[in-house]
């Protein structure tokens, strides 16, 4: 299958086919960075835009190493820094991006919903990297990626979320993309934490962690974003680990291999200890790894698809 579509805006629209060329992608780049010199000339002469209006250290390292890796050109420009202070609109701020000759923008955005709005008034390929409590496409890619690598297929996987359900656009993405790819996917938090009908995601739903845990290939576990907690609904930080935090104690009752992601950061103590965040069955380091892989494999397929559109426009 060829890939055609000039941006990557979620899981939730992609096929089957889509997710699988992806993940092939990936795989294909994944070597470069076991290379001395690690680049290769894919996207020469091409410009990456990292336009993020949230604050983000891993997500905007990491494409710009994915770009940089590709051999494009990158700019990262921080909303506080920039026009948008002065009061520039985001389609006012991709079109100048647009007429400085870009190729590409990858935007995080605190608005649900940005990155399409964004892509429907440009003619550049725009990448989503999280936009408000929607979808965060290129992790939840990096994620099962991640359990493909280590476990040989998601087809038949058990792979529970357990964290801030409501508020994630980490476990909306990795809902779409498990489920499309025949994983089943529990989730697992406190019931205000659980938005009302996601059983109608394809999932199911259990305010038990040991639960979650028991038949779990893997557990994907959030961060508790107490940010939001406006009204104090949440559970504090004590009550919530000692009721949803991942233990040895915990893990010596689920699969032997299972397991241990997390999209970072880590609140230690919090949503899981340190003894299980550091121990042989977490993955975490190796989700960052793999997030390189997959940033140049989304990189990559935008452009050449965007390229071949304005050949055929042409």
């Amino acid at each position: 299958m060829t890939w055609t579509r000039k941006d990557l805006l979620g899981l939730e629209d992609l096929s089957k086919d889509e997710l699988e060329l992806i993940l092939a992608t990936t795989d294909s780049f994944k070597e470069v960075s076991t290379r001395e010199i690690k680049k290769v000339p894919a996207l020469r002469g091409k410009t990456v835009v990292n336009l993020f209006y949230e604050p983000s250290t891993r997500t905007r390292v990491s494409f710009e190493v994915a770009a940089k890796r590709l051999s494009a050109d990158v700019i990262n420009i921080s909303a506080g820094e920039s026009s948008v202070r002065k009061g520039e609109t985001l389609i006012d701020t991709g079109r100048n991006i647009e007429a400085l000759k870009a190729d590409i923008i990858v935007i995080r955005h605190n608005a649900s919903g940005a990155a399409t709005m964004l892509a429907r008034q440009v003619q550049v390929s725009v990448v989503n990297a999280g936009d408000g409590w929607h979808e965060h496409p290129t992790q939840a890619l990096l994620d099962i990626f991640t359990l493909k690598e280590k476990l040989g297929q998601i087809q038949g996987l058990n792979v529970s979320i357990v964290g801030d359900i409501a508020h994630s656009r980490v476990a909306r993405s990795n809902i779409w993309g498990l489920t499309k790819l025949g994983a089943r996917v529990t989730v697992c938090a406190p019931e205000i934490l659980i938005p009302p009908g996601i059983e109608q995601f394809g999932v199911s739903v259990t305010h038990d962690i040991d639960e979650a845990l028991r038949n779990a290939d893997a557990v994907n576990v959030l961060r508790m974003q107490f940010e939001r907690d406006e009204g104090g609904a949440f559970p504090g930080e004590l009550e919530y680990f000692k009721n949803f935090g991942i233990t040895k104690e915990r893990l010596a009752k689920a699969k032997k291999n299972i397991l241990i992601m997390h999209p970072g950061p880590i609140n230690r103590g919090i949503e899981m200890s340190s003894e299980v965040a550091d121990c042989p069955n977490s993955v975490i380091l190796e989700q960052v790894t793999n997030g390189i892989a997959v940033r140049m494999a989304v990189l990559f397929l935008v452009a050449q698809a965007r390229d071949k559109n304005h050949e055929t426009i042409n």
